[in-house]
């Protein structure tokens, strides 16, 4: 094996070594001899990286005896695995826990809207909305609704949820069933939430001294004027967070193949090898953490085989033109997860823009850089005297088949004719072969 691919593979698993402490469970000490309310806060897609955090934080809100856990939550959804592990930590928890969408502007959408029912107290500032939740897959023909089964599962886990709670379950369902989409206002009106409050402090205030079900226990609030715990993300929630992002997962695919192929069609160094190595392996890792179609997989390599049999034997852009949209199509369908692709979260657009950028890049970078360098490898070495012939000059002696000289490149050369050639000096010649360090010429005509 060449001893600087070897190199680069040991300092890949290195590396690896080095996320897989980091990864390790972390969190921080807290006094247990005052009643805080222990505040988590969803922002964005929904991942793995926030199912841990907020599960983390739960357990150590339970452990140091928090008077509540305040949920604030601005998301668009996510992915289903990491939100149903935290609405069943959230239903199983002996800490009462409200649920606030928050700031002004934000949204608890899809995934969301689960989260947010679940809580024992449910919040929404002014001017954020809560729903669309309707479950949504990417296929080949597009963006639609998810089948019936699916629609009909969570409709009745959302159901469940609400029922469990104490809230209308007819609307929860609605949320599911007809995609509906509610204000603060529609919301309290509906029964899916109990308040509105425009902060944390108008919110605490008003919920001091309500009283909320804890298993079989009444237990009733004192929030006023208590003490906030803030829970930070830690670095491994943090580290999976980004890498069960789809986004992420595509980019980190797209670039730990192309690192892997530029380093084998461009050897003597294991850069490329080593960051192509990185990228794949923590691709890999993303996208175990969300449900991915295999057929968007296979499309992707597909198109990755276009790009190289592009670049290898050039058809004018036929091929790089369907890896490109081979790649669009599998990146595309490539996470299946139904609380990602709704049309009032917005994700998708973002998705969908990221995609036709690395599939540009690509195309972009097969069609010219990789054809370059295969030009460059097949040409002809130019080293030593062997680049002067065809070369033009004059002669600076007469030159026959025993001898004379040429001037090139400011260097004196002995030359000589083929037999018979006689060549005065002066004339134009034109060099032919090279034996040694003799050149063999010819009379360039006119």
């Amino acid at each position: 094996m060449n001893t600087k691919l070897l190199r680069g593979i040991l300092l890949t698993l290195l590396l690896l070594c080095i996320a897989g402490a980091l990864l390790a469970p972390g969190g921080g000490a807290v006094n247990d001899d005052e009643k805080v309310i222990y505040v988590l806060r969803i922002e964005g897609t929904i991942t793995e990286g926030t199912a841990i955090y907020v599960v983390e934080g739960l357990q150590e809100a339970e452990e140091m005896g928090a008077e509540a856990v305040l949920i604030e939550l601005d998301t668009p959804g996510g992915l289903v695995a990491s939100t149903l592990k935290i609405t069943e930590a959230i239903l199983n928890l002996d800490v009462p826990v409200i649920t606030y969408v928050a700031p002004k502007g934000a949204i608890a959408a899809s995934a969301g809207s689960f989260i947010l029912i679940s809580g024992n107290i449910a919040a929404m500032a002014p001017g954020t909305t809560t729903g669309a939740a309707m479950p949504v897959e990417i296929g080949v023909e597009g963006r639609k609704a998810a089948d019936n089964k699916t629609i009909n599962f969570f409709a009745g886990h959302v159901e469940s949820i609400a029922a469990s709670r104490g809230r209308n379950a007819t609307q929860a369902k609605r949320f599911v069933t007809d995609n509906d989409v509610l204000n603060e206002n529609t919301a309290l009106e509906r029964g899916i939430i109990e308040l509105i409050a425009e902060n944390e402090n108008e919110l605490l205030n008003t919920v001091d001294g309500m009283t909320v079900k804890i298993g079989d226990e009444n237990r009733t609030l004192a929030t006023k004027n208590a003490p906030l715990y803030i829970k930070q993300k830690t670095v491994r929630s943090s580290l999976l967070e980004t890498l069960s992002d789809p986004q992420i997962a595509v980019i980190l695919l797209m670039v730990g193949i192309y690192g892997i192929i530029f380093g084998f069609m461009a050897p003597g160094t294991y850069v490329p090898e080593m960051i192509g190595a990185i990228c794949l392996i923590l691709a890999l890792y993303g996208m175990g953490l969300f449900e991915v179609n295999v057929f968007g997989v296979l499309l992707i390599l597909i198109a990755v085989i276009l790009f190289i049999a592009e670049a290898l034997t050039p058809t004018f852009g036929i091929l790089t033109t369907g890896g490109a949209v081979c790649l669009i199509i599998g990146a595309l369908i490539l996470p299946k997860e139904p609380f990602l692709f709704s049309p009032q979260s917005g994700w998708f657009e973002g998705f969908l823009l990221t995609i036709i950028g690395i599939a540009v890049a690509s195309a972009a970078f097969f069609f010219f850089a990789m054809g370059a360098v295969l030009k460059t490898r097949k040409r002809r070495a130019e080293v030593g005297g062997e680049v002067l012939i065809g070369k033009v000059t004059r002669a600076e002696t007469e030159i026959n088949d025993d001898g004379g000289t040429i001037k090139l490149r400011g260097e004196i050369w002995n030359a000589r004719t083929l037999a018979g050639e006689r060549i005065t000096k002066g004339e134009k010649v034109e060099i032919i072969d090279r034996e040694g360090l003799t050149l063999i010429v010819k009379r360039k005509e006119s």
